[in-house]
């Protein structure tokens, strides 16, 4: 990891955790402010310690561009949460062939980067 990029990582670390000490729930509640907070600095926590030892700067700009736009959605909504999205099933599909396949590869395709990394920690 060059040091530019450190400084980047390090830089988005500090930035959630003054986030979360900064966050208000929407609904105004203390406990549901608190529950909030603990989420954020937990999910943080859990997901710059599963990449610590990532190397690849492809994968290290993609982790970054994720964090960046978990950050700005989350501020954008008041929801620490990732945002769901809706996909619709693949009920057309047959169970075996080419359009299962294209069907699976473009629910793949139409995730949104913000949801990729809660998928794989949850």
């Amino acid at each position: 990891m060059t040091p530019v990029t450190r400084q980047e990582v390090l830089g988005l670390y500090r930035k959630i955790f003054r986030i979360a000490k900064k966050w208000q729930s929407a609904s105004g509640q203390i406990e549901e402010t608190i529950k909030e907070k603990e989420y954020i600095k937990n999910e943080a926590k859990t997901l710059f310690r599963k990449n610590k030892n990532v190397t690849d700067p492809k994968l290290i700009k993609q982790c970054l561009e994720e964090c960046e736009a978990r950050i700005e959605i989350g501020l954008h909504y008041n929801i620490p949460y990732p945002r769901p999205i809706h996909l619709p099933p693949m009920g057309l599909a047959h169970k075996q062939g080419r359009t299962l396949r294209h069907q699976e590869k473009l629910r793949k395709i139409s995730k949104p980067i913000y949801l990729k990394s809660h998928d794989e920690v949850s």
